[in-house]
């Protein structure tokens, strides 16, 4: 069951691993056990001398924020990707964080070495970082994993993102010259399918671990803001100052509107006939149902030059779309099929059997049960080749059956509460 949903909204100034951690601090995570993080990596990190954790209260573009600054004393030219990878398995051990979040963890580094792998031509073994190979990566991998698991966002929480603004013009980097996103950025981006807004200012906003750590936590990606009742709000700023825009990543933690519905996402498949005949639509409507679509309808219209015909509507999953297009043109001669991706509010439902009494004895009936997502029960329906059969079976009319359900449903209530 969700009990909260999360927000990052990344659309304004991007994201980093620090700006992301500053705003869990914000929301109320706890930054002495954060400090943990920076013992433990200074610890393991062969070539980390000294790591220091600055959190200051910061008013950026107007807005009150937390700013963390890492600053770490090191001597390294690259490290290895193993390196990085043993080190995170290592602190892991150390701070005892929960599955959840070592999973979490180890997904975002090993989201960035792959990347690097991919973008330079590479074996992960064989990948050397940078700017990547500091232990600034380290601690905000480590310290967005524990801020997360205090919070709480790793269980019964739907997060959502906007898409993450990139920057643009020209930046310098230990590989050289590049426009923003840097080219590791861009295809952690590309490869997960997460989209991105170029703008509002001249400037890298988003980095490879920001984007990184982004893309293993979010659930969904939105334009607009879920149905929520926001509750707390936090901000974290970045490191740099721009003219017009708040440098601030902003994170919303609300409430869900429930209303007891549960929700999935389904595509619906249309076309328009003119000229087939209706003989081949009863076949087609059958064909589809045996096929295992959700639902089938179709409706007379009127088409061009004032022809009769009909819209031939199918409810599929998303995963059947490319194949039930392919049976509707095959059966109807249609030569295109829309595809309209939907969201629907639902009901969970299941199907079980009782005992009934009738004048000939013990008849065992099928009950559709259509349930909230607390489980209190809303409709129960009999499912209708069973009253159709019983119907014939007794000599009585459809209306007459139903009521002796129901009232063999009314006296064995107990058994759906």
């Amino acid at each position: 069951m969700i009990k909260r949903i999360v927000v990052i909204d990344c659309q304004m100034a991007g994201i980093s691993g620090n700006m992301l951690l500053a705003a869990l601090i914000s929301l109320g995570a706890n930054f002495n056990n954060i400090s943990k993080v920076a013992v433990s990596v200074k610890k393991h990190l062969e070539g980390c001398e000294d790591v220091i954790l600055d959190l200051k209260d910061v008013v950026c573009g107007g807005i009150q924020a937390k700013r963390i600054e890492v600053n770490v004393k090191e001597s390294f030219d690259k490290r290895s990707g193993k390196q990085l990878r043993d080190t995170l398995i290592q602190c892991l051990k150390d701070l005892k964080l929960s599955l959840e979040a070592q999973r979490f963890a180890l997904a975002s580094l090993d989201t960035l070495l792959e990347t690097e792998a991919k973008v330079h031509k590479k074996l992960v073994e064989d990948v050397h970082l940078h700017e990547l190979g500091s232990a600034d990566t380290l601690i905000d991998i480590l310290g967005v994993a524990m801020a997360i698991e205090e919070l709480g966002f790793f269980k019964d929480t739907l997060i959502y993102s906007t898409p993450v603004s990139i920057g643009g013009g020209i930046f310098k980097f230990s590989h050289g010259t590049f426009s923003s996103p840097a080219p590791v950025t861009l295809e952690i981006l590309r490869s997960k399918g997460f989209a991105m807004v170029g703008g509002p200012v001249e400037a890298e906003l988003a980095t490879p671990t920001g984007v990184a750590l982004l893309v293993n936590l979010v659930h969904e990606v939105v334009r607009f803001y879920p149905s929520m009742i926001p509750v707390v709000v936090g901000y974290g700023a970045g490191s740099k100052n721009f003219k017009d825009v708040p440098n601030v990543l902003r994170i919303v933690v609300g409430e869900p509107l429930d209303y007891g519905l549960l929700r999935d996402e389904v595509c619906v498949l249309e076309t328009n006939l003119d000229d087939v005949a209706g003989e081949v639509i009863g076949h087609t409507m059958d064909r589809l149902l045996s096929e295992g679509v959700r639902d089938v309808s179709v409706i007379p219209m009127f088409t061009k030059k004032n022809r009769p015909g009909y819209i031939v509507k199918v409810i599929v999953d998303r995963e059947d779309v490319e194949r039930i297009s392919r049976i509707l043109m095959e059966e109807t001669g249609t030569l295109g099929v829309r595809i309209i991706p939907c969201n629907r509010h639902i009901l969970a439902r299941e199907m079980i059997s009782i005992e009934i009494d009738t004048r000939l004895g013990k008849e065992t009936v099928r009950l559709k049960v259509a349930k909230d997502n607390k489980g209190k029960i809303l409709h129960v329906k009999p499912e209708y080749d069973d009253v159709k059969r019983l119907a014939e079976k007794l000599n009585k009319s459809l209306k007459e059956v139903v009521k002796l359900i129901i009232k063999n449903i009314n006296s064995i209530k107990n058994r759906f509460d």
